[in-house]
């Protein structure tokens, strides 16, 4: 049966002309009138549909990369949804020179840790304000955008930081489990992300380097590798415990957070030495600006 043209919505053409138009079109970002006026001026110059949206003034090139994103399943967040922090650059600026160092932090960490069966790994920083909480969960968000089952688990019992990020409530979480207070399922799925989730730290402890040492972390750490393939743990900084090194210990691998301008070689060299002793590599190190 052939049916009359008029009765095919504006949208079923653009969608059959264009995925773009209709991701457009869903998205609100044109109207179907303006996908009409873009399909003419995509004929007559022979150009992509979004470079035609764009020469006639409907979107604008950030509108493009945001269409890139849901066409290949790279989700990341509006500048005007505020349900996470502004630190967690990686998913309000995925296309920023700061997110572009990031990824190549996240395709050597790939090459020379993940891609060795390993899967779990310890963000370790100096100072308090060396960012290695910020660090570890815009690492996650970036490690999630490649597809990657991961998870975040704030290891800080004595000062947590990602429940915040996250802007998640106070709940159960990394302590309550190793404690025997709780199981895994205090793990808590980011739903602005399709492959990352959040161990919290739980509820602050009076013993958090004891709980670390116990074999309940051995046997859930197994057990978190079999659900993940990526695995991070922010550890508090070394300047205020050293539990990053008990963590370094139990995953066996480290990447140090360093500040520039700040951070001292000889403090680096003392604490890679530190991390070997306790049978741990130092996987690589990250230099955050002042």
């Amino acid at each position: 049966m052939t049916l009359p043209i008029h009765s095919i919505p504006p949208a079923a053409k653009v969608t059959a002309a264009s995925s773009i138009g209709h991701v457009l079109l869903d998205m609100g970002k044109i109207t179907p009138e303006n996908a009409e006026a873009v399909l003419r001026l995509q004929k007559e110059k022979g150009v992509r549909f979004g470079e035609a949206a764009v020469q006639l003034g409907f979107i604008t090139e950030e509108d493009i990369q945001k269409v890139l994103a849901r066409q290949f399943d790279y989700p990341y967040l509006h500048s005007a949804d505020k349900r996470f922090s502004s630190k967690l650059v990686a998913a309000y600026e995925p296309f920023s020179p700061q997110v572009e160092a990031l990824r190549s932090v996240r395709s050597q960490l790939m090459l020379r840790w993940f891609a060795q069966a390993r899967k779990s790994l310890t963000v370790l920083s100096l100072e308090p304000g060396d960012d290695g909480a910020n660090l570890a969960s815009n690492l996650a968000v970036v490690f999630s955008q490649l597809g990657e089952r991961t998870l975040l688990v704030d290891a800080n019992m004595r000062n947590p930081r990602q429940q915040n990020i996250l802007s998640l409530a106070q709940r159960n979480g990394l302590s309550d489990v190793l404690a025997g207070r709780a199981e895994l399922d205090v793990i808590v799925p980011v739903d602005a992300f399709v492959s990352l989730s959040l161990l919290p730290a739980g509820t602050v402890p009076p013993n958090p380097q004891e709980l670390l040492g116990r074999d309940a972390f051995h046997r859930n750490r197994e057990a978190l590798e079999r659900m993940f393939d990526v695995v991070l743990y922010d550890a508090p900084p070394l300047a205020e415990s050293t539990d990053g090194l008990t963590l370094a210990a139990r995953t066996g691998g480290v990447l140090l957070v360093l500040r520039r301008n700040t951070t001292r070689y000889e403090d680096v060299a003392l604490v890679a030495d530190r991390i070997g002793q306790m049978g741990a590599a130092l996987v690589g190190t990250v230099m955050v600006d002042n």
